[in-house]
């Protein structure tokens, strides 16, 4: 089993047997995430889909100098140019850990910097553990490069999808996406942060409900399994 927990927007921190993975820390500056004490939060690694300051604004602040941060080239370089300990890759790469490996896969969006410097491709991940094969779709609008995921990765047990529209895929898309790669299980995120990206959550679980497609919105702080 993987222990989740969900700190807000994209942001979720996952045990994957012992070695403690974040993603996309911005917690601090998410009104909704203020019970949140980002001290407590542990990493040693740290994947980030793209540069965006609410992908990143927290980094500097979880961070040690046992952490990897995981990035596309232009992230991981920004970072490492302020003295930590990156890895920089890009689309098609694989990273290997002491949880299992993680593919870098296409995602569609921008991406920039906090200081506005370019940010190079936004990506999204496939974790392949022992006990669990998962998809983080990042920032990212449907594309058919979704397909291409369960002929590279094998079975996908669950995704971990943006459903709120505006600046990514809304639900609707994440449910095309979720067929897409072929998974019954889908964790919602990238919703109600803000004005724009607000969601209905009855209505956003009745339309799962109806694809055949089991949804969770996770709730922030909570823990839960798979």
């Amino acid at each position: 089993m993987i222990k989740f927990t969900y700190y807000g927007h994209s942001c979720f921190g996952i045990d994957i047997n012992g070695s403690q993975v974040l993603l996309d820390p911005f917690i601090s500056p998410n009104p909704l995430a203020r019970e949140i004490d980002i001290a407590k939060i542990q990493a040693d690694v740290i994947f980030l889909t793209h540069g965006h300051r609410d992908h990143v604004s927290d980094l500097e602040k979880i961070a040690t100098e046992n952490t990897t941060i995981v990035a596309n080239f232009e992230v991981a370089s920004w970072f490492g140019k302020k003295g930590y300990n990156t890895e920089g890759m890009n689309q098609g790469g694989t990273w290997s850990g002491d949880f299992g490996s993680v593919r870098l896969v296409n995602a569609i969006h921008s991406s920039s910097l906090p200081d506005g410097s370019y940010g190079g491709n936004p990506l999204g991940f496939v974790f392949m553990t022992s006990d669990l094969t998962f998809y983080v779709a990042g920032d990212t609008a449907l594309t058919l490069d979704m397909k291409l995921i369960s002929d590279l990765c094998g079975k996908v047990d669950l995704a971990i999808l943006p459903i709120g529209g505006h600046f990514t895929m809304d639900a609707k898309d994440a449910i095309m996406a979720a067929r897409m790669v072929n998974t019954s299980k889908v964790i919602g995120c990238h919703y109600d942060t803000f004005v724009p990206i607000e969601i209905d959550h009855d209505r956003t679980r009745q339309i799962f409900e109806e694809a055949g497609i089991q949804l969770k919105l996770p709730v922030i702080g909570e823990q839960f399994t798979f």
